[in-house]
């Protein structure tokens, strides 16, 4: 059995990715600190592929602790590196400690690496390194532009960083550029549950819906669009983490045809946020969420979509999910919540 580190496992993507890894037989090692998301996911884990994998507490941007769990750690086969804060409007405020934690691990696993470059690496990118793209749909080839936000920029030194320790050292890595994560496990065991108030689209609508938020804010109605509203590729999480296990498998059959690959992971179609909440309101049946306009957000991009093709020939993958499967499986998985959903008064 394959020895698989999910980094931020115990997150949105790190945890479906781990139900996934487990039901194709892999031995998976969870680290997450907690900084965005609680321990009870490693029941629901545990709840849909039938066994519990390993979970440590650790924050991999402490040299010391990240150093010692790696010690304890050495016969890897494989890293996925989700662990990062990835909320772009708040990098925008706190920039410092965005580049602190995003790119002080990455620094310290790629820095084990170096006397594992056995071990595959995949790293988790975002759209966000295009900026705001002169083509649509964008192609892994686009230019990366001047990032939006700190949390882009993280993603696009992230990448950087990993391009030249692959050269120096040998190392076999791949880094996946998503677009916009949704959705849930249709079990509805796991699934989106930021600490605090969401940053992201779909969970404050669905709390919102659920009573446990005010009115969703749409950042900007003047954008160049079809409705005003900005436009993004949603891609279901389930489809997202299928995605990791193909990557995953290309590096450690070598069968990648350079060292350093890269692919977009979205669904090839983009939505306006207005389609997103129409898709809710057809999902979730007698629900609704209320929403109001707000000025736009710094850091947003107008639009952006992916070009998928490099990943369905490369890779074999296609999404195949749909944006409203993906909203109710989001609004099944609140409901499920119930009253353990978060409310911390900012309603």
């Amino acid at each position: 059995m394959k020895k698989v580190l999910v980094t931020g496992g115990l997150g949105f993507i790190g945890s479906h990715t781990a139900v996934e890894l487990l039901a194709r037989g892999y031995r998976v090692v969870i680290a997450d600190n907690l900084s965005n998301t609680r321990p009870e996911v490693l029941d629901g884990i545990e709840r849909i592929a039938g066994q519990r994998p390993e979970w440590v507490n650790v924050d991999l941007a402490d040299q010391s602790r990240c150093r010692t769990f790696l010690a304890a750690h050495d016969d890897l086969d494989g890293i996925i590196h989700f662990a990062a804060s990835k909320a772009v409007g708040e990098s925008v405020e706190k920039p410092i400690a965005y580049y602190a934690n995003n790119l002080g691990s990455l620094c310290l696993l790629l820095d084990w690496l170096r006397e594992h470059s056995e071990c595959a690496f995949i790293f988790s990118s975002s759209c966000t390194v295009y900026g705001q793209a002169e083509t649509l749909p964008i192609r892994e080839d686009a230019p990366v532009k001047p990032a939006e936000s700190p949390y882009g920029n993280t993603k696009q030194i992230g990448e950087e960083i990993i391009r030249d320790a692959v050269r120096a050292h040998g190392l076999r890595a791949i880094a996946l550029r998503y677009f916009n994560p949704i959705g849930a496990h249709p079990s509805a065991a796991i699934g989106e549950l930021p600490l605090g108030v969401p940053q992201n689209l779909v969970p404050f609508i669905t709390q919102s819906a659920a009573g446990l938020r005010g009115p969703l804010k749409v950042f900007g109605n003047d954008y160049p669009t079809r409705d005003g509203t900005a436009i993004r590729d949603y891609i279901h999480v389930v489809d997202l983490a299928q995605a990791h296990i193909v990557a995953m498998e290309r590096l450690l059959a070598g069968e990648a045809t350079e060292p350093f690959e890269v692919f977009n992971l979205g669904t090839g179609k983009g939505s306006t946020v207005l389609e997103v909440i129409q898709a809710f309101d057809r999902a979730a049946g007698d629900a609704t969420v209320e929403w109001q306009f707000a000025p736009r957000r710094a850091g947003d991009v107008i639009e952006a979509w992916a070009d998928t093709s490099r990943a369905a020939e490369v890779l074999g993958w296609r999404a195949e999910r749909s944006l409203d499967e993906a909203m109710a499986d989001a609004w099944r998985w609140q409901v499920a919540l119930g009253a353990a959903a978060p409310d911390d008064g900012t309603r």
